[in-house]
């Protein structure tokens, strides 16, 4: 039985179309549309919370501790991607820093998702490029383990495979299945309207929520014919 490459370099991409569409909508919003689903644990966090990323999954899986496969994902990574790396959720090490991320921006990458360790804080937050992570630690890592880029991950608590939608911001981070992306730009036009009506409604008062007492009386909380 043939074994897949541990770098795979071709991989299809969410269109770009889908991802200027999705880079309008908040994380929150996307994972709604997407059943609630697809949401990365929050230990993964932007560096600031203004950074606002969207792309195409490239992933990266390494061992903890070691970054020598980031370095070729970055070799290998096309303008616009984001880099999505498995990291274990160690913390004990930074997986990358303002070298390693200065190059991300330099070669046009939309951002960087660690679900690890990173260091340099603070100039990151001057270097405009956005970053999320699951923590900092000034220890530096090794460069010795293999690894595999371009293969399905687990990362933040979800499985991400390459060419996912990949949508982060204040909130976390968000991604979606290449192939139902698409399908869920109209859904999320529709719930940012919805919502936005439901705004409108609460600023001229009408603040009950009309689901909640069938839900209560569902959950039997409420009798049948009571009320709150």
């Amino acid at each position: 039985m043939s074994q897949l490459p541990e770098i795979i370099r071709d991989i299809e991409r969410v269109a770009p179309e889908v991802v200027a569409k999705a880079k309008t909508f908040q994380a929150a919003i996307l994972a709604d549309v997407a059943g609630r689903r697809g949401t990365m644990h929050a230990r993964v966090a932007p560096v600031s919370d203004k950074m606002i990323v969207a792309g195409p999954a490239f992933t990266v899986e390494v061992r903890p501790g070691d970054n020598l496969m980031i370095h070729a994902a970055i070799a290998l990574a096309q303008p616009g991607d984001v880099l999505v790396i498995d990291g274990k959720g160690d913390q004990t090490a930074a997986l990358m820093g303002t070298l390693m991320l200065s190059a991300c921006k330099k070669r046009g990458l939309a951002g960087v998702i660690v679900d690890g360790a990173i260091r340099d804080k603070l100039e990151i937050l001057e270097l405009d490029f956005p970053v999320f992570s699951a923590g900092f630690n000034p220890a530096g890592p090794t460069k010795y383990v293999p690894g595999r880029i371009n293969h399905p991950i687990g990362a933040g608590g979800i499985t991400v495979n390459p060419g996912d939608l990949v949508v982060g911001d204040a909130d976390g981070v968000t991604v979606i299945e290449r192939a139902k992306a698409p399908g869920m730009m109209d859904l999320a036009v529709k719930k940012v309207a919805d919502e936005a009506a439901r705004l409108d409604a609460i600023g001229l008062g009408d603040t009950a929520s009309k689901w909640l007492p069938a839900a209560l009386r569902a959950a039997g909380v409420l009798k049948e014919g009571e009320s709150l």
